[in-house]
Parts: structure tokens; C-alpha cells; sequence
């Protein structure tokens, strides 16, 4: 066994040293803290009985006064032998080869110990956090200073695409896909390109069903989270159906059991259209109604407002696909999004209920959104085609069929009341380290 003392300024530093010169295997004896720094007592080769032996005699254990391990056995083994010929021999002795024994566990450190342990690796875990937050804020200074230089670049080298970026920054269009769009524009731009072609790209990157309000025909189950429109856009529906085809051929489902008043609000707007209403709970009762509403023209689902985190929405969605399954009938399933929630709120709702294979989508409360641009952003970059828009309460005249074309000159005249144009710092932490490629 080879005890040694190591003497080092803190714990991590006599710990580096013990690993560096004992290796993994070695042992910590002890600690104390000293004045010069802290003290370590380390050994390897660690054999606990020895040790005991020693301390029982209050005598040192140094390697030098033990045998060497091969001569002990030696000496151990001709001793057994003497006194196994000494004994009368009562039956066969079988020889033994002698086997090295497994290394001892190594002692537990003294709860003492652990106690004295503890301020110093509280100041350990303190100084890991300081320094892991000044290497975040210096990261966060040098990534400004490239976005900014990239920015200034940029602005050097091709003004005119840097105004589009300006532009589209006003709309409200998010990074990714103003980047894609800008990707998109020939190198050289002149100032009429670079005011209208981006609109143009923006327009064309829309996609739209084209369904008319007016032929559209069979199981259509509006979903989307809470207050978005879906019960009043139902209704809108509804009517336009009623005044080509008639009350008969229009039916209505509520499978909204969750929000309070929400199959009376549906009901209220029935009997206003001379339409009825069925309830359905589950994917068992909307699939019996839909069977029996199978020779309707037209049949329209309104289902209860469910946000993307909800652990209800994944029930909604399975009695949707049921019902579509086992019915017979094909199920629509078109996703309502109300144009004046934040950019971020959008693209969750579109990731939330993509699973359910959307056929299409209805933009709501244009009037009142301030900018259009998360509502186009969320379109283009889940490529997500759009059905109607509503810009209004008014049942039916407040609901036309999606134009893209009209949607974007739409959110080009709210750039007009948007301000000034964001600053260069604002332009360089949005676009800055996409410039630059990082």
C-alpha cells in the first residue's frame, strides 16, 4: 500500500493531483483543511485488514516493512503444509492453488468528513455557475457584434434586398420565411422590383383550396382552440349552404359538451336558419349521426375549443378519425385560426392538430388582427392551404373564399400604418446571423 500526502490551494485542484499522480483506483484516507491550503492523505494499493492491523497497534503500515505478496503466500503455504503432516491424516488433502483475492471495497468517507466537504463543493457549484454565465453573456455580445456586422454588410453590398428585409420585417413576416422568400429574388433588384416582387413571391407562396362557399358539400368538422371564431364561422357556413341548397339538405352537429352555452349558441343559430342540430359526445354517437345524416348536402361538426398543450385534444382528435373510419363517410377536418393571436400562438395551434391531416383552413377576425404577418408565416411555412377568411360578425356577408392575392394587398395596407421601419439593431438580431450563415 502507497500512502501519500498531497498539499493543493482548493479541493479541486489536490483532487487533479491525486488523480494525476495514484490514478482512478486511489483511496482518500482523509482531509483536512490547512492554512497553506487543503490537505489530502491518498493511498492505492489499499488493503483494509492491514490497515486495522496497524491501527490497532498504533503502528505505521508502510509498504516497506510488509512482505512481498508472492513471498507471504510462499511463507503461508509451507507453514499449512507443516502443520497438516503434524495431524494424522483422516482422508485425502486435496492441493489448493493459491488465488490472488479480490481487492477490498474502498472505505466509506466519515459522515465528519462529507460534512467538512460540503462548503467546498457549494463554492465549487457557485463558481461553475458564474463562470458558465459569463460565458453565456460573452457569447450573446460576440453573437450581436457578428449580427451586426453582417447586418451593415449586407446593407453595403445589396441595399436593395435589405429594403425587402425592412419590408417584410413591417409585415410581421418571421425570419425563416422572409429568408425564404428573399432566397427567391434575382441578384440585381432595382427599387420597383425590390417594392413589389416580394409581394408577388409572398402571394404565390399562399396556398389555397379554392372551394367555393357556395358548392362546398359534405362532413366538415371546424377545429381550433378557444375563441377563434368556430361557432360563428359555422354559422356563416351554414348560411350560404341554406341559400343555395335549402334548410333541408343543412344539418349541424355540436360535439362541444366541455364550454358552457356552446350547443345553445349552435341551436339559436339553427332555428335561425331552420336548421336543425344534432349531438354527438363521442366517436359512437357521431358516427350514428352521421350515418343518418348521410343523404345531406351539406353537414357541419362544431367541436369544442381545444388548445395544442391540452390533453384533451388528443381524444378529440381520436373520435374525429373514428368517426371518419367507421362511419363511411369522409370527415374534412378544417382548422380555425383567428388572424389577431400572436405569431407564435399560430404556428403552435398548426403544429398541434397537423396530426389530424388537415384538408384546409379558415383565417378568422382579420378586422381586428394589426398585422397579418404571423397569420401568413404560419400558412406558408406549414403549407397549409387556406379555405375562407372572415373580416366580421355579420352572418353570412362577413366570410368570403380565400384569395391570396387579396390577403397579402390586405396586409400590405396595414404596413402603411405599422410606423417607421425598424432600426438596424432590431434588423441585425432578427436577420443578422442568418446573413452570415450562422
Amino acid at each position: 500500500m502507497k500512502i501519500k500526502r498531497f498539499l493543493a490551494p482548493d479541493m479541486r485542484q489536490a483532487m487533479r493531483d491525486v488523480r494525476a499522480e495514484q490514478g482512478a483506483d486511489a483511496v482518500i484516507l482523509s482531509t483536512r483543511r490547512l492554512e497553506e491550503g487543503i490537505e489530502i492523505i491518498a493511498a492505492v494499493d489499499y488493503d483494509e485488514s492491514l490497515m486495522r492491523e496497524a491501527v490497532r497497534h498504533n503502528t505505521p503500515a508502510p509498504e516497506a516493512v510488509k512482505p512481498p505478496v508472492k513471498d507471504a503466500l510462499k511463507e503461508s503455504s509451507k507453514e499449512r503444509s507443516k502443520a497438516i503432516a503434524k495431524e494424522p491424516m483422516k482422508e485425502p488433502v486435496k492441493e489448493v492453488s493459491a488465488v490472488t483475492p479480490p481487492p477490498p471495497p474502498p472505505m466509506p468517507v466519515p459522515p465528519s468528513e462529507v460534512a467538512a466537504l460540503q462548503p467546498i463543493v457549494e463554492q465549487s457549484a457557485l463558481e461553475t455557475a458564474r463562470m458558465r454565465s459569463e460565458l453565456g453573456g460573452l457569447r450573446q455580445l460576440l453573437e450581436q457584434q457578428l449580427s451586426s456586422l453582417a447586418w451593415n454588410d449586407m446593407e453595403r453590398r445589396s441595399p436593395m434586398r435589405a429594403r425587402v428585409l425592412r419590408d417584410m420585417s413591417r409585415l410581421g413576416i418571421d425570419t425563416d420565411v422572409a429568408r425564404q422568400l428573399i432566397d427567391e429574388l434575382p441578384e440585381e433588384l432595382n427599387a420597383d422590383q425590390a417594392r413589389y416582387l416580394p409581394l408577388g413571391l409572398l402571394s404565390r407562396s399562399l396556398k389555397v383550396t379554392g372551394r367555393r362557399l357556395a358548392e362546398s358539400s359534405g362532413v366538415t368538422a371546424l377545429v381550433g382552440p378557444t375563441g377563434v371564431g368556430k361557432t360563428t364561422t359555422i354559422a356563416k357556413l351554414a348560411a350560404c349552404a341554406v341559400m343555395n341548397h335549402g334548410p333541408a339538405k343543412v344539418a349541424l352537429v355540436s360535439t362541444d359538451h366541455y364550454r358552457i352555452g356552446a350547443a345553445a349558441q349552435l341551436e339559436h343559430y339553427g332555428r335561425l336558419l331552420g336548421v336543425r342540430v344534432y349531438p354527438a359526445y363521442d366517436a359512437a354517437g357521431l358516427t350514428q349521426t352521421l350515418h343518418l345524416l348521410r343523404e345531406h348536402h351539406t353537414v357541419l361538426v362544431d367541436t369544442a375549443g381545444v388548445s395544442g398543450t391540452d390533453p384533451r385534444l388528443q381524444q378529440q382528435m381520436d373520435v374525429l378519425r373514428d368517426a371518419g373510419a367507421q362511419g363511411g363517410t369522409k370527415l374534412r377536418a378544417c382548422l380555425v385560426l383567428a388572424a389577431n393571436a400572436q405569431a407564435s400562438a399560430l404556428d403552435e395551434s398548426v403544429r398541434a392538430y397537423l396530426p389530424l391531416q388537415l384538408s384546409g383552413c379558415i383565417a378568422t377576425k382579420l378586422d381586428e388582427a394589426p398585422s397579418l404577418g404571423g397569420l401568413l408565416s404560419a400558412l406558408i411555412r406549414h403549407r397549409l392551404a387556406l379555405d375562407c377568411t372572415t373580416d366580421g360578425q355579420r352572418v353570412p356577408e362577413d366570410i368570403s373564399a380565400a384569395d391570396a392575392r387579396v390577403l397579402v394587398c390586405r396586409a400590405a395596407q396595414t404596413q402603411k400604418r405599422l410606423g417607421p421601419a425598424a432600426e438596424d439593431l432590431d434588423m441585425a438580431d432578427r436577420f443578422g446571423m442568418a446573413v452570415a450563415g450562422l
